[in-house]
């Protein structure tokens, strides 16, 4: 039966309507499959995007994995050789700072022996012989006349082998006078060392 309100000379007619509505979406396209596998970048046929290219080059890559691997405990070992050197260092400089002290070899005092003019002042020296390390020296002077000075002290630094302290003692009037003067080293070790001379003025 023709529909009275179809206009006439169309050739639209329900037969092709019908195909359009029933015939449902056009089929999906069959997925195109990759025509060769390159490192980590699939490369597909014509039409289809370009291949982004590869995070890092292929060769880069195979290095990486070819690397030999580090044994366990390489890194530990070589700080600890490190740890080793640094503490026999540190032990070195402390034994040279801390380590055993100046040692005394030997004491000698002596002065001129013409001794000193009339009112004039005797020049005493004491010579203390050390090993050459460095050190403090404490000390004191005795004199005949009934004088001692307080403790004294003389730093010794690394290398030489003496020091020489000095004692002046001033002299005044006429007459004669038989002097001694000695050297009491306390510390580091405790020695003794003493000169006699002869004070004369008789203007």
């Amino acid at each position: 039966m023709t529909d009275s309100r179809a206009p006439e000379g169309d050739d639209y007619s329900a037969t092709v309507l019908g195909s359009h509505w029933f015939s449902g979406p056009p089929a999906p396209a069959e997925a195109v499959e990759p025509d060769r596998v390159e490192g980590s970048v699939l490369r597909f046929g014509p039409g289809v995007t370009a291949a982004m290219p590869a995070p890092f080059p292929l060769d880069a890559a195979v290095a990486v994995a070819a690397a030999p691997r580090r044994r366990p405990g390489a890194g530990l070992r070589r700080y600890t050789l490190a740890a080793v050197v640094l503490a026999a260092v540190l032990a070195y400089l402390g034994w040279q700072r801390f380590g055993p002290g100046i040692e005394v070899r030997d004491v000698a005092v002596t002065t001129d022996p013409a001794g000193p003019a009339c009112d004039a002042t005797a020049d005493v020296v004491a010579v203390v012989g050390t090993d050459g390390r460095p050190g403090t020296l404490t000390y004191r002077w005795v004199r005949s006349d009934g004088t001692t000075s307080e403790e004294l002290t003389e730093r010794v630094p690394r290398g030489q082998a003496e020091a020489r302290l000095h004692l002046l003692w001033t002299f005044r009037g006429t007459g004669s006078y038989q002097a001694k003067a000695e050297l009491q080293l306390l510390s580091p070790a405790r020695r003794t060392a003493s000169v006699n001379f002869t004070y004369r003025c008789t203007r």
